[in-house]
């Protein structure tokens, strides 16, 4: 497992980049660079005419980039969301010709660990949230204005908070007296709003995840990345994504069986897999990290992998 210098451990490392078949030549994307574990080990399996691509939101993510991989030729990065693969490849010249793409979503080991950012409900900072602080509303001002009905949709559909419209209202109560800026002041509310208390979750777990998730678009960036990646790959190029919770694992599965399964058409029709608009096979259904690896990181505990080929069409 690749360890880097502000020890942030990339989950599935192995799994997800061995599934890209990884051709010393060719060109890959990692689409959420981090602090760049998959990028170093596909770079370790490129040759001297390989290419590797990578795109991150975070300003502190590129900056790493180019401190960890600056002076390696191969490397590029390109500061922007995954949503817009399609376009960032065009800008690249690169439509239609890369190997393999891998994505690993969700928050980084960095983000949470800096109270700065205000992703974590474990440690008193500002209530940001956001992936790129340069660009978007924070949680904070967000919070401030959003009405009960968006906080109760967000916290449900979002964050899977069952309390979600209790929740909602007491945040409403609580900005009536005094504005809500740290995390410790959000957690606060919300546990005093629950009822009942999960004793294998923090109270605020559900309820953070779906501030983040709307306040970064990342479902909303995931369903336009789907929608445009497969397009991207060469003929028997993968499709890597690890996923850390339902909501995107639902994504996930759902978009590969539709362009595995093609359109659904009776049985016995005498046509070809490439007439009912199949795009890919699976390769890898559902990884999930070993024993070893949850023990070592809890973070990857989680972690969903699905890896997908895309057909050659005759």
């Amino acid at each position: 497992m690749d360890t880097d210098s502000v020890g942030h451990q990339a989950v599935l490392l192995h799994e997800a980049v061995d599934g890209l078949n990884i051709q010393p030549n060719g060109i890959y994307v990692d689409g959420t660079f981090g602090r760049g574990g998959h990028s170093a080990l596909i770079l370790s399996k490129l040759g001297a005419n390989g290419r590797l691509l990578a795109i991150d939101k975070d300003p502190e993510a590129i900056a790493a980039a180019k401190e960890r991989f600056g002076g390696d030729e191969r490397f590029s990065i390109v500061q922007n969301s995954f949503a817009e693969i399609a376009e960032i490849l065009e800008e690249q010249g690169l439509s239609g010709k890369v190997d393999g793409i891998l994505l690993d979503l969700g928050v980084s080991s960095p983000q949470l660990d800096q109270a700065k950012r205000g992703f974590s409900f474990m440690k008193e900072g500002p209530l940001d949230m956001r992936m790129n602080p340069d660009e978007g509303e924070s949680a904070a001002d967000w919070l401030a204005h959003a009405s009960v009905e968006e906080m109760t949709e967000v916290l449900k559909k979002s964050g899977e908070e069952r309390f979600g419209k209790r929740i909602a209202h007491a945040i409403d109560e609580k900005r009536k007296i005094e504005p809500i800026r740290t995390t410790q002041q959000l957690v606060a509310v919300i546990t005093d709003a629950q009822p009942v208390k999960d004793k294998h979750k923090h109270p605020a777990t559900r309820s953070f995840q779906g501030i983040r998730i709307f306040i970064n678009r990342e479902l909303v960036d995931l369903e336009k990345f789907l929608d445009k990646a497969v397009a991207q790959l060469t003929p028997r190029g993968r499709l890597s994504v690890i996923s850390f919770h339902s909501l995107e694992d639902r994504m996930v599965k759902r978009k590969f069986q539709r362009l595995a399964h093609g359109e659904v058409l009776p049985r016995g029709l005498p046509i070809r897999d490439c007439e009912i608009g199949k795009e890919v096979k699976n390769i890898a259904k559902k990884v999930r990290a070993d024993a070893k690896e949850v023990s070592e990181n809890p973070r990857a505990r989680s972690a969903v992998l699905r890896i997908v080929e895309k057909l050659v069409k005759d």
